[in-house]
């Protein structure tokens, strides 16, 4: 599959050119190029250790690219730091989930609206009615004054995602919502998920779970060792014999 990737005729928020890292000569994202345009979800799915993390940490700030280029809303922003990147508009979950020690989840939440775009809100009160939304919209209403040490998997990843939208971002990167969480579990995500599109918003998904992926990407690429071996429509990319042979095998679903 070598055709150029397919976004829809809107802007662009978010493209990488050759983008490539490298740990102590071991190369871990080699030349991956791809762009998002607004209201678009590309899934990225491949093997453990293909580089989907790493990827995601360059767009967001923690890692630096040894090469390539990051082009959020038109300019190169490879030396801007992640917390500006926040303030830019791009937001993302973690695959560990460490909420913030001591704090409870409304207060959790309410840091996301503090240091989000644009600076994020002007004063605590703020913060505290948008984390209130965002985490009824997340369903964790009814769980605002407990620890958020004190939450299980499912309710951490929701609060991940409840820090994340409380940023009000631009380009939003989930890094595997999904892992760890039962069927239907994973269908609230996926509900969740799709209640928010149609608001400008670019999202990069990063999923094993790939039902999910079919159900929710408008484009799905495919990192193997590194490289990008696919970008296409879902149901093209996941019916390739490379693909298949590279990371579906008999774990397609």
């Amino acid at each position: 599959m070598t055709a150029p990737a397919k976004t829809p005729a809107s802007r662009t928020v978010i493209e990488t050119r050759g983008l490539t890292k490298r740990f102590q000569g071991l190369v871990s994202v080699n030349n991956v190029s791809f762009a998002i345009a607004e209201n678009e979800t590309l899934g990225v799915i491949g093997p453990n250790g293909a580089g989907k993390t790493t990827l995601v940490n360059m767009i967001s700030g923690t890692l630096t690219p040894s090469e390539g280029e990051v082009i959020f809303d038109g300019a190169r922003i490879n030396d801007v730091p992640a917390f500006r990147r926040a303030h830019l508009g791009i937001a993302r979950t973690f695959q560990v989930m460490k909420p913030f020690p001591g704090m409870t989840v409304l207060e959790n939440v309410a840091v996301g609206a503090l240091f989000g775009r644009d600076g994020g809100v002007k004063s605590m009160a703020q913060a505290r009615e948008s984390a209130r939304e965002w985490l009824e919209f997340t369903g964790l209403g009814k769980r605002i004054g407990v620890g958020a040490d004190s939450l299980g998997g499912p309710d951490r990843k929701r609060l991940e995602f409840a820090k994340a939208l409380a940023m009000k971002p631009r380009l939003l990167l989930l890094d595997e919502v999904m892992a760890g969480l039962n069927p239907v579990e994973v269908d609230e995500v996926v509900d969740l998920i799709k209640s928010i599109r149609g608001q400008g918003l670019a999202m990069l998904v990063i999923e094993h779970v790939v039902k999910a992926i079919r159900s929710l990407s408008d484009r799905v690429m495919v990192l193997h060792h590194g490289e990008k071996i696919a970008d296409d429509d879902p149901t093209t990319v996941l019916e390739d014999p490379r693909v298949i042979e590279a990371y579906l095998g008999k774990r397609r679903t």
